[in-house]
């Protein structure tokens, strides 16, 4: 049976105090869903990575297939100048 919100734990910020310390929101969100609210009335949802696949119902992705399902990054050029470093030994002693 999927785990359901504890709705106890269920935290609200505005917009401002999210704002002024996400840190606090994370945490909140680490017990459950946190609210963000604009003027008063819900605006968004933060909640933890894990929620949010098991809600949708995706497998959770890594940073290289979240990356491969950006758009076309095609006609982009890049080359990286390269960087010449001078190792010098440790000393000890």
């Amino acid at each position: 049976m999927p785990r359901r919100f504890n709705m106890t734990s269920v935290h609200t910020f505005s917009s401002r105090d999210f704002t002024r310390d996400v840190g606090a929101a994370k945490r909140a969100a680490a017990e459950g869903p946190v609210f963000i609210t604009d003027r008063g009335r819900p605006a968004f949802a933060l909640l933890k990575i894990e929620d949010y696949y098991r809600i949708t119902g995706e497998p959770e992705k890594s940073l290289l297939d979240l990356m491969d399902s950006l758009p076309s990054t095609e006609g982009i050029d890049f080359e990286p100048s390269r960087v010449d470093i001078e190792f010098k030994p440790a000393e000890f002693g």
